[in-house]
């Protein structure tokens, strides 16, 4: 399913992002991951949502990535349509 149709970013595609480091408050972290940026913005808070929803779905307590603790990102970007940690 296509959320952001501006850039053409499938659930999928958003959800990677998730195993890079990406909290789920972090939605501009996410869009630059995928090389790209939010346009219009319509799409802002279903991105959030989806992140949220599959960090509870998969959250385990004290994971390193629980939203009540510090968060080391991991940046990375899109290459030949999948996402590359830069060292």
């Amino acid at each position: 399913m296509i959320i952001c149709s501006c850039n053409v970013l499938s659930e999928a595609q958003i959800l990677e992002t998730l195993k890079l480091g990406v909290t789920p408050g972090s939605v501009g972290l996410a869009y630059r991951c995928l090389g790209c940026a939010p346009r219009c913005g319509r799409c802002l808070e279903t991105v959030r949502a989806l992140l949220q929803k599959a960090h509870l779905d998969n959250c385990r307590v004290g994971c390193p990535t629980c939203p009540e603790r510090e968060h080391a990102h991991v940046d990375a970007r899109a290459e030949n349509g999948r996402l590359v940690a830069v060292e």
